[in-house]
């Protein structure tokens, strides 16, 4: 993070005390967030299967215990749940991004439902975390960007500041349907979106 020179501030909006276990979800306009999430919680993040290939990351997220995940694989889907529930129930953190990649500045327009089905399976809640970078354009990640592009303009910006917004947990036990879940939690993400992006 010190060598990307990006100054990131944890800005706590949370009422209640963060649970000693949780699932955190976050928006996911950046690359940044892979390192800047790791750097402030202690989690095991979900990633997509390529990032093992990726240089210098691949091999951060392989000795980080990253849990992959194949996404256009049904079955590596399921497996990345289960994996997910196995690592809760021994006692850990999990993050993931529930737009299900890369989407941009802007929240997607669904969420994926794996991070609810294992809150709802065991228990343990969502811990909501809005990301915002103020140099918006510069850090958000669009196609064909690689992955060094991105270093450079972390590194080169002329606004350096990251925000990372943490919000009351949110408990499975006021939910029937992951799907609902899901969409609940997306729409707290709309109403922060309207209050940092706009």
């Amino acid at each position: 993070m010190r060598a990307l020179g990006v100054n990131l501030w944890l800005h706590e909006k949370n009422l209640m005390p963060v649970p000693e276990q949780y699932i955190l979800v976050a928006n996911h306009p950046s690359a940044f967030e892979d390192v800047g999430i790791p750097s402030l919680f202690n989690i095991y993040p979900l990633a997509k299967h390529g990032v093992r290939n990726w240089f210098q990351v691949g091999r951060i997220n392989e000795t980080a215990d990253t849990l992959f995940v194949k996404r256009n694989d049904r079955e590596s889907r399921r497996a990345a749940v289960e994996n997910m529930i196995e690592r809760v129930k021994q006692g850990g953190n999990i993050a993931l991004f529930p737009e299900g990649s890369c989407m941009g500045r802007r929240i997607y327009d669904s969420f994926k439902t794996g991070a609810f089905e294992v809150s709802m399976e065991t228990g343990v809640p969502i811990l909501p975390v809005f990301l915002h970078y103020e140099a918006q354009e510069t850090f958000e990640w669009r196609e064909p960007q690689t992955l060094l592009h991105k270093f450079w303009h972390f590194m080169t910006s002329q606004n350096d500041q990251a925000n990372y917004y943490v919000y009351d947990a949110i408990y499975p036990d006021e939910f029937t349907d992951k799907k609902e879940f899901a969409e609940y939690v997306r729409q707290k993400f709309i109403k922060w979106q309207a209050i940092y992006l706009e």
